[in-house]
């Protein structure tokens, strides 16, 4: 395979869950913004949503690299959202885990006393609640995936949008 080629299939296999997750994260954060404006406490965070979506987008396709994530592709598709979804889940969980781990382990050089550092100093409900809707919107991107991957891009557009091919009706 020629590497332009390699580089636009790895651009359109990342596109669409980098392109769900950055509209779902900037909404987030929209709200985040709105709440703490009540309270005048300035808040950004736009540049989080861009850096969020492409990690969660790359995780994805990470993941599915490995077999046995397309696990019961025969079953009825509740098995393979949640399935998927929780694997997703799993891998979102150790990437921001890690992610704040070497942030303290470049401060402190030490790997016991990043960790140390990292259960004292992060804000763990925060944490939970970025993977609590983390889980939420797995389960909504693997839903629809999974129903892309059932009925096809095609008749899925033509549910949603009307329009069918005069040769397909």
């Amino acid at each position: 395979m020629k590497i332009p080629e390699a580089i636009k299939r790895e651009f359109l296999a990342i596109l669409p869950p980098t392109l769900f997750f950055f509209v779902s994260f900037c909404l987030l954060i929209m709200t985040r913004q709105l709440v703490l404006r009540e309270f005048h406490i300035p808040a950004g965070g736009f540049a989080n949503a861009v850096i969020g979506a492409l990690i969660v987008g790359k995780v994805v396709l990470v993941a599915d690299h490995f077999r046995f994530v397309d696990r019961f592709p025969e079953k009825p598709l509740i098995y393979n959202i949640v399935w998927k979804a929780g694997i997703y889940f799993l891998a979102t969980l150790l990437v921001r885990y890690l992610e704040h781990l070497a942030s303290f382990l470049s401060k402190f050089g030490n790997f016991a006393l990043a960790q140390e550092h990292l259960m004292e100093e992060v804000v763990w409900p925060h944490f939970w609640l970025v993977q609590m809707w983390l889980l939420v919107l797995l389960l909504v991107y693997c839903a629809l995936r999974e129903l892309v991957r059932a009925i096809g891009e095609r008749e899925l557009f033509a549910l949603f949008f009307g329009l069918r091919n005069e040769a397909n009706p």
